[in-house]
């Protein structure tokens, strides 16, 4: 009588590529009302390192359309890109400190005054013969950036000076980075996501803890 055949062990998924992109995760709360807090949480820090969703030219240009800040072919160039870097930096600076309870950094006030006073960051009232009257801001190929960081920084001053300042938080998700306003009181994490990383650290070390006593 014959032997049955052997069962071929299940072959194990292949590992992603050690240089495969991490994907973003959905924008903390309060960034769909607030594209400066989106604009500020676009440098990442995810358990498996650093993400910059403006780290380069197509990236910064395709987040700057996605989020209605340039035109659909609009695109930056590299010395711009490091410029959002930079103001990016001070948004983040300033929220930070509005979390903290500190005194807002003076180098981070006079980025966002300078931004804001780049270019107009109120839609002009326009008229063509498809669309009749309408309101829409200009954006220029030369000045993109500029326009986009005088959007974001009144976004920022209405966010930081408005009711939902008081709500502000950042998120206590290690390694995450990213800045939300609170839904609720209770709320210490961003996303669901790095609320069931604390707690799943949480229970191994209590469990690792229990083994060691």
């Amino acid at each position: 009588m014959s032997q049955p055949a052997a069962t071929a062990p299940a072959a194990e998924p292949a590992a992603p590529p050690q240089d495969a992109p991490q994907p973003a995760p959905p924008p903390a709360p309060g960034a769909e009302q607030y594209p400066a807090l989106d604009f500020a949480n676009s440098l990442l820090t995810l358990p498996g390192g650093p993400l910059d969703l403006l780290g380069a030219p197509g990236p910064a240009s395709a987040w700057l359309v996605e989020h209605g800040l340039a035109p659909a072919a609009g695109r930056v160039l590299e010395p711009c890109t490091v410029r959002l870097r930079l103001f990016r930096g001070a948004v983040r600076e300033l929220l930070d400190a509005r979390v903290a309870g500190r005194p807002a950094p003076p180098g981070a006030l006079a980025a966002v005054n300078e931004a804001l006073a780049a270019a107009p960051a109120v839609a002009l009232l326009r008229w063509d013969a498809e669309r009749g009257l309408h309101r829409s801001l200009p954006h220029p190929a030369d000045r993109i950036a500029d326009r986009a960081m005088a959007r974001l920084a009144a976004d920022a001053a209405d966010l930081l000076t408005g009711p939902d300042a008081e709500r502000l938080a950042r998120c206590g998700g290690t390694p995450c980075s990213r800045f939300y306003v609170r839904t609720h009181a209770a709320r210490h994490w961003c996303s669901t996501r790095c609320g069931d990383r604390v707690r799943a650290a949480r229970a191994y070390a209590r469990k690792r803890a229990a083994k060691e006593g």
